[in-house]
């Protein structure tokens, strides 16, 4: 078996010690949050910061907890549709 792939299984993408899609919601969601609130409300740009370190020390201890949480929230992403049945029964049925 090739070392890439290994080396990418075990160790999954992180960005600043935290995994990489969380981290990336985090930054995503805080940034444009706090360009905001400093031009229309004129809030202190230090109680954002000390909110977007304290989040990405939360987002990294979740990533120590499960270091591929990353790829769980692309697989549930891609697998959470709605079916329609084609039979009438209860529930979601997958098969067509």
């Amino acid at each position: 078996m090739r070392e890439p792939i290994l080396k990418a299984v075990a160790n999954p993408p992180k960005i600043l010690w935290g995994p990489f899609l969380p981290t990336l919601l985090n930054l995503g969601i805080q940034f444009p949050m706090m360009f905001i609130c400093i031009g229309v409300f004129d809030f202190n740009p230090l109680l954002f910061v000390a909110s977007i370190v304290g989040m990405h020390a939360v987002v990294v201890l979740m990533g120590v907890k499960e270091p591929h949480i990353s790829t769980m929230i692309q697989s549930f992403g891609q697998t959470y549709r709605v079916t329609t049945n084609l039979y009438k029964e209860k529930g979601n049925k997958f098969a067509p």
